[in-house]
């Protein structure tokens, strides 16, 4: 009967093997279990394998997260394969294997075996000389070292990756001399492509390595010496092994703490080189290198792109900067203090006030365009615009938010809205007219601490092809005062996940009403920071007060 034999991987603990050596094996947590490992996330009894002759057959036992082979879900019993990958949770996997151990060769014909040893323990062995049992094994070790720091050296003035790579194919081909040669690196979708092959531009029939070895290398970190590919099942639909007369292969994965970023694949037909256990522990070495230079650069990138981000970031924000009121009109008889804080850098947020050069009439407008970032700054650049038009007309407060929205609706896309909050006032008269477009309830504080909600009188602008909106009047007395504000204030929350809320910000704003503008402001801040207890604000924060005088 062919043996099977389950490696078991977790986060927590050492890699260990069980084999398989009763008709049924259950696995995981519970204490009658045939294998223990404890894993919170997976169930008492979660998995079992069963073998059925020569097969061996897996079903999952009901298990709270399920079960997952080689990434697809477990819903039936199913027959396993030599190196399936079985998922039981986020930190605990299996792998299955048929035959001999991976480590050792087999006796009865060397040329028929492979050889797969963990590459971190090869690193590791490796890197301590006093493992050394002969002078000749220690100048060998020496040896090492010389052509790791030559290549530590030389990978370090590479200018870019494919450079990097072909250095390292350069040196490769000197010590360890292959026919052919390849680098295969996980892309972002987690798929291999090929990096570098020598020849250069092997065509995809011309491959010398299979599926299967790769599974091996990449995904459980093992270096593999394969001595006859012909005869090694891995490579049982490689046809064009067959034809090119390959029998060795020598693979390593490209290590780096955070896992493989790919691997190094050699081929050499047999009358030409024969590879070795030395040759396989100085590619493990080389690949650990080349890893370690291919991160140092993608980080080196990241960083690069990082800075140009943030430069875009500063010029986006100047810009918007310049989008709003560089000084805010004065209104005879009115106080007024506007202000923005982004919370990315740029602000989705945008506000302005204007006042009409015959009527003399101020217009606020403030809006929160959805979404946050550069999209939203952008959007709201674009929304500055569009409302600039109606307000430059001294259009009442309704009439704006109809032209707005059905602009705004015709220039982007559904999901791309803003609310809005739109007030007139005439000074002469001291009445003000306003509509609230889906936005916050702007707050009209009266002198005597009665507070009015100004809630929404329309839809958000944009949010609908044609929208009907609805105009409030009210007036104000000597000492009212109007908060306008965004959401960023009214939905920061505490380390609670509790919404600081209109209730509070009413309450801050009635207690402080009497003082002066830039104090209500303060006060308003320092309420936000004290709730929050040092919860980042999510949103952006803007503010507009417009009091009246009371002498």
């Amino acid at each position: 009967m062919i043996l099977w034999r389950i490696e078991i991987e977790t986060a927590r603990a050492p890699r260990v093997t069980r084999d398989v050596d009763r008709d049924a094996l259950v696995v995981w947590r519970g204490v009658e279990c045939d294998v223990q490992v404890g894993d919170l996330r997976v169930s008492r009894q979660h998995c079992r394998f069963e073998r059925r002759g020569d097969e061996l057959w897996i079903d999952d036992l009901g298990s709270r997260r399920g079960t997952r082979v080689n990434g697809a879900p477990l819903e039936v019993s199913r027959r396993l394969e030599s190196g399936d990958l079985i998922d039981l949770s986020e930190e605990s996997r299996l792998t299955v294997r048929r035959g001999d151990a991976a480590d050792r060769i087999l006796e009865t014909d060397p040329l028929s075996a492979a050889i797969y040893r963990d590459a971190e323990a090869v690193l590791a062995q490796r890197s301590d000389f006093r493992g050394a049992s002969s002078e000749e094994e220690l100048r060998r070790y020496v040896e090492r070292l010389h052509l790791l720091n030559e290549v530590h050296r030389a990978l370090a003035e590479s200018p870019s990756r494919d450079a990097l790579l072909e250095l390292i194919l350069d040196r490769i081909f000197r010590q360890l001399q292959p026919e052919q040669a390849a680098v295969l690196l996980l892309g972002p979708d987690g798929e291999l492509a090929r990096a570098v092959t020598r020849p250069a531009g092997l065509a995809a029939g011309e491959l010398f390595f299979s599926r299967s070895l790769v599974r091996e290398v990449t995904q459980r970190r093992l270096a593999a010496l394969v001595l006859d590919a012909p005869r090694d099942e891995r490579f049982a639909g490689a046809a064009s092994i067959l034809i090119a007369g390959v029998r060795s292969v020598l693979a390593a994965p490209l290590l780096t703490p955070e896992g493989a970023l790919g691997l190094i694949v050699l081929s050499s037909r047999a009358r030409v080189r024969q590879f070795g256990e030395a040759d396989l522990e100085l590619l493990v070495s080389l690949g650990s290198v080349a890893a370690l230079h291919l991160r140092n650069a993608s980080l080196a990138e990241e960083s690069a792109e990082r800075r140009r981000l943030e430069e875009e970031l500063t010029l986006a924000r100047r810009i918007q900067l310049a989008l709003l009121p560089i000084a805010l009109p004065a209104i005879p008889g009115y106080e007024l203090l506007a202000g923005n804080i982004p919370s990315r850098g740029v602000s989705g947020d945008l506000y302005t006030v204007a006042r009409h050069p015959d009527s003399g009439a101020a217009t606020v407008f403030v809006a929160d365009v959805s979404g946050k970032g550069m999209a939203a700054s952008l959007l709201g650049a674009s929304l500055e615009a569009l409302a600039a038009g109606p307000i430059e007309v001294d259009h009442l407060p309704d009439a704006i938010c109809v032209r707005v929205s059905r602009r705004l609706w015709a220039r982007t896309p559904p999901e791309k809205y803003a609310t809005a909050f739109v007030s007139r006032l005439d000074p002469a008269t001291h009445a003000v007219s306003w509509t609230n477009a889906g936005h916050n309830a702007a707050l009209l504080i009266r002198a005597g601490g009665d507070v009015e909600r100004l809630a929404a009188t329309g839809p958000p602008l944009g949010l609908l092809p044609a929208a009907e909106f609805r105009r409030g009047e009210s007036s104000f007395a000597p000492g009212d005062l109007l908060l306008v504000y965004t959401d960023g204030i009214s939905e920061a929350i505490d380390p609670d996940d509790e919404e600081f809320g209109l209730d509070r910000l009413e309450g801050v704003a009635r207690e402080h009403r009497g003082a002066s503008l830039e104090a209500l402001r303060d006060a308003v801040e320092n309420a936000l920071d004290e709730f929050a207890n040092g919860v980042p604000y999510a949103d952006d924060r803007t503010l507009v007060l417009l009091r009246r005088s009371t002498g």
